[in-house]
């Protein structure tokens, strides 16, 4: 899980739990977002990559350098 990307579906921010869609298995799953930096906002739509995986549906995420 740590280094794929994804897209943020439900905002991500401090005190916020958001939702990002994430490419695995054949297909996309959803999963509970943090960011990894607690200062950061990462808005619907922002290309996403994940820094930690908390099994089953945790990750801490950063927006990706496009």
């Amino acid at each position: 899980m740590i280094g794929k990307e994804g897209r943020v579906t439900g905002k991500i921010g401090p005190g916020l739990v958001g939702e990002v869609m994430i490419a695995i298995r054949g297909g996309s799953e959803a999963f509970y977002a943090h960011p990894s930096d607690p200062r950061d906002e990462i808005p619907v739509g922002s290309i996403i990559v994940v820094v930690e995986y908390h099994p089953p549906r945790t990750v801490y995420v950063a927006a990706a350098l496009i």
